[in-house]
């Protein structure tokens, strides 16, 4: 696994987190860039992308 990877999986993590109950447009737009941020560093230490809803819990 590399740093940058796990990095910016904890980075989207965080975002994704921070933004997901958020009801407004703006919220879900946030916690999506988390959850591609998150997916980039998942790839890049080779595991699948998480392909749930932001908020879903899974």
């Amino acid at each position: 696994m590399s740093v940058q990877g796990k990095a910016k999986e904890a980075a989207g993590y965080v975002k994704e987190e921070m933004n997901e109950h958020g009801k407004s447009a703006e919220s879900q737009r946030k916690a999506q860039e988390g959850r591609d941020l998150r997916n980039e560093g998942r790839v890049e230490d080779g595991k699948p992308p998480k392909t749930t809803k932001p908020g879903t819990g899974h």
